[in-house]
């Protein structure tokens, strides 16, 4: 019986260790087949393109092809969980960013994953400021303008938004930090909304810094102030909201890279160092800044932080100014 037991024992003992075994090589010659990285959003809009980019960049560093897959829906929740229940094998990577990533926990407190803890995050891609633009046709040059007349005719001044993107929780911490108050009108969608600014319907809005820019350019918009911290360099005659006279106002677009928790930390390494010597890559670069994103201080740790402070910010705002799920 005893000699069955030490048998059976060494057969398990052997087993497990040829498991170790496969499992090391596995990790040892990753990436040996293509990856996949998943897009929250359909093709063709910013997070794609910029996705695509990112794939594009860390296949050459890693010597294997990466396909954008697209799951879009609920302002990319449903990609986002759906990539979360793939396997946590390396051969999965996931887009994240400010709505899915930040302003979802802020909407909605029974979301099914948890941007902190559910994730390792392999490096931030992309940071881009919203512009607070106005229809040519207001009598608005600057902040001080839009604050003023907004507190001596509270409500009568109107702005446009789509629910939850960047440019209406941009519209809230700027209400809220200058304290005035205004009248939405919601849009379902960038398109509807940025027509209607043009036509002149709606004289107000905040809008991605990529999207704005070709409308300043031929000057049916005005651009009044920018949302980030410092100025930026596409836009270097636009002053601050910070630079108008309210200090640490921030409001960003961005996204990143990601995994799912449990994916090997050997491999993890591997993908954080590819992401983040993909974005040394001179034309990735050139890609980003043409259309006014910055690239932010890369690697996993930096990214980790900046996602939980974006989290704090935002569902303080959503909770100050109610907004709920649609």
């Amino acid at each position: 019986m005893m000699n069955k037991r030490h048998v059976l024992k060494a057969v398990l003992v052997a087993a497990l260790g040829g498991f170790a075994a496969l499992g090391a090589s596995a990790q040892s010659d990753y990436p040996n087949r293509p990856i996949k990285l998943v897009v929250p959003f359909p093709a063709g809009g910013t997070s794609d393109v910029l996705g695509r980019l990112m794939a594009d960049e860390m296949g050459k560093v890693l010597k294997q092809s990466i396909v954008v897959e697209n799951i879009g829906g609920a302002g990319g929740i449903v990609g986002t969980e759906r990539a979360l229940k793939m396997p946590a094998d390396g051969y999965t990577l996931i887009q994240t960013g400010v709505g899915q990533s930040a302003v979802a926990h802020g909407l909605d407190p029974k979301l099914k994953y948890n941007s902190l803890t559910d994730f390792v995050h392999l490096t931030q891609v992309n940071s881009g400021p919203n512009l607070l633009v106005v229809h040519p046709s207001t009598p608005f040059k600057t902040v001080k303008d839009i604050v003023d007349y907004a507190k001596k005719n509270p409500g009568k001044l109107d702005y446009g938004f789509t629910h939850a993107a960047s440019g209406h929780m941009a519209m809230e911490l700027f209400k809220q930090t200058t304290g005035i108050f205004l009248t939405g009108i919601p849009y379902r969608g960038g398109g509807p909304l940025l027509n209607d600014l043009l036509a002149g319907t709606v004289p107000m809005i905040f809008i991605n810094q990529d999207a704005a820019l070709p409308h300043i350019k031929a000057g049916k918009i005005l651009a009044i102030a920018i949302s980030s911290l410092q100025r930026n360099p596409l836009y270097p005659d636009v002053p601050t909201v910070a630079e108008a006279g309210y200090p640490g106002f921030q409001s960003l677009s961005w996204s990143g890279i990601s995994v799912a928790k449990g994916t090997p930390q050997p491999i993890v390494d591997k993908l954080e160092a590819a992401a983040v010597q993909a974005l040394q890559s001179e034309s990735l670069r050139n890609r980003l800044t043409s259309v006014g994103f910055v690239v932010p201080t890369p690697g996993g740790k930096a990214y980790t932080a900046f996602i939980k402070s974006e989290i704090d910010t935002w569902t303080r705002v959503i909770k100050t100014a109610g907004i709920k799920p649609e």
